[in-house]
């Protein structure tokens, strides 16, 4: 996907960027309902982010109040970025500890799905987690992995973001709770990923590699961390002699049809 009708908004001149009360009341929306499902799906380090980012309901947040919190807790800060980012960008702003957010939110009319990442998705989604240490420095030295990687290496690299930071799973002593952002910001992935339909997986990062995925589908494979610490284990890795390894082994068959044209 290489183009996209939303447009970044822009600040002023104080760095404020005005939204309008529809765009306020699909975030109220957006946020209100994906709540209500959160308690014993979410996992603790997620909901302990969220408590602690105190997001506002009735309106979209300043792309500064976030940034206050996280630097006070790991250091992070969020930017804002175009609705689309070329992957150089994108690595270069996660070697940074700067989390790229786009400054636009969905339509009413794509309240359910929409394939760009916008601010809720952005901003509920991944920032409570970048309030943890583990998730941080995961998230920071993959940045730092993909800016230094070839093109061919980048792919790999995609496909294990796309299966932890994105889609990710984790058990724990209560329950299998879900960490990914892109599952914490989609009201059916919240139920599906944990109901008996999809397959789930022990975490290893050679065979997330070698995963294909779709990114407009439910997923029909999940992988699950035994615990969130270890994203941190994975990031103290030799990560690039993983994508090594699964560059010779190859991609497995997907587990979905090929989009249509």
């Amino acid at each position: 996907m290489n183009t996209t009708k939303y447009v970044a908004r822009e600040p002023d001149a104080e760095g404020y960027i005005a939204y309008s009360p529809e765009e306020d009341a699909v975030w109220q929306t957006l946020v209100e309902r994906q709540l209500k499902l959160l308690d014993g799906r979410a996992c603790d380090e997620y909901l302990d982010g969220l408590a602690r980012l105190d997001l506002p309901r009735t309106r979209i947040p300043q792309l500064g109040e976030i940034n206050q919190v996280l630097g006070q807790t790991t250091g992070w800060q969020v930017e804002r970025v175009p609705a689309l980012i070329p992957f150089q960008t994108f690595f270069e702003l996660l070697a940074s500890k700067r989390f790229p957010v786009a400054t636009f939110i969905r339509t009413p009319e794509e309240l359910d799905y929409l394939q760009e990442p916008d601010i809720f998705h952005e901003i509920f989604g991944h920032c409570p987690l970048l309030t943890n240490p583990w998730f941080a420095e995961f998230t920071h030295t993959y940045g730092r992995l993909g800016l230094a990687a070839s093109k061919e290496q980048r792919v790999y690299l995609a496909r294990l973001y796309w299966m932890t930071i994105e889609f990710g799973l984790v058990d724990t002593p209560a329950g299998r709770r879900i960490y990914g952002g892109g599952i914490l910001s989609s009201p059916k992935e919240t139920l599906y990923c944990l109901s008996d339909t999809p397959e789930h997986h022990a975490f290893d990062a050679i065979e997330a590699m070698r995963t294909p995925y779709r990114i407009d589908i439910l997923q029909p494979l999940y992988f699950v961390l035994p615990q969130l610490r270890a994203l941190f284990d994975v990031a103290q890795q030799h990560i690039m002699a993983l994508v090594e390894r699964a560059r010779a082994l190859g991609l497995h068959a997907p587990k979905f049809p090929p989009k249509a044209a």
